[in-house]
């Protein structure tokens, strides 16, 4: 099965056999409670939080799931307060050093607002494995979207899940980090 990478060189299988004993285990289970509606409506008020306080004491090296799939914490600029707003975020880190993510909002019917910051403001950081990576943003679409989509799922399969009970096609972004100066 193809290899997930990321910049730091080391990598993310997809496939069953290289997948970690707690991935196998736990990721279903996840994946389940994860998928679930009630979920779409405790998961945003409590995981983002807990996320973020173990960001900051990890110096950010730890986010809740990443142990069962990559992780990151988007730091983006808020399209109406103009200030930094946190999200972390499932991601797909790529051979070139990008990440793709997706705006799921847990399921809800409405596109997260990182993704509207991202909309209105492309320049951002990404927060992964202890770094600070300064990224833009592009919103990925028609053939280019398609082809990452079944990729994604492989990643994250309840983003299929998600989609459907929104009712919306869910954001794609390409995360490529800035060109240094």
């Amino acid at each position: 099965m193809a290899e997930v990478g990321h910049p730091e060189g080391a990598s993310h299988m997809i496939d069953d056999s290289r997948r970690t004993m707690l991935q196998r285990v736990m990721g279903p289970l996840f994946h389940r409670v994860s998928g679930a509606a009630w979920f779409a409506a405790v998961g945003p008020k409590v995981v983002p939080p807990l996320d973020r306080a173990l960001y900051r004491a990890s110096r950010g090296r730890l986010l809740l799931g990443q142990s069962l799939v990559p992780s990151l914490l988007l730091t983006t600029t808020g399209s109406v307060s103009g200030r930094p707003r946190q999200a972390p975020l499932a991601c797909m880190p790529e051979p070139d050093g990008s990440f793709i993510v997706a705006g799921s909002n847990f399921g809800r019917d409405r596109h997260p607002a990182w993704t509207t910051n991202l909309l209105h403001a492309p320049e951002a950081v990404v927060g992964y494995r202890g770094r600070a990576i300064p990224v833009t943003a592009t919103l990925v679409e028609g053939e280019a979207r398609a082809e990452l989509w079944p990729r994604l799922l492989k990643v994250w399969p309840v983003y299929d899940r998600y989609a459907e009970r929104s009712g919306r096609e869910l954001r794609v972004f390409r995360l490529t980090p800035a060109q240094p100066r």
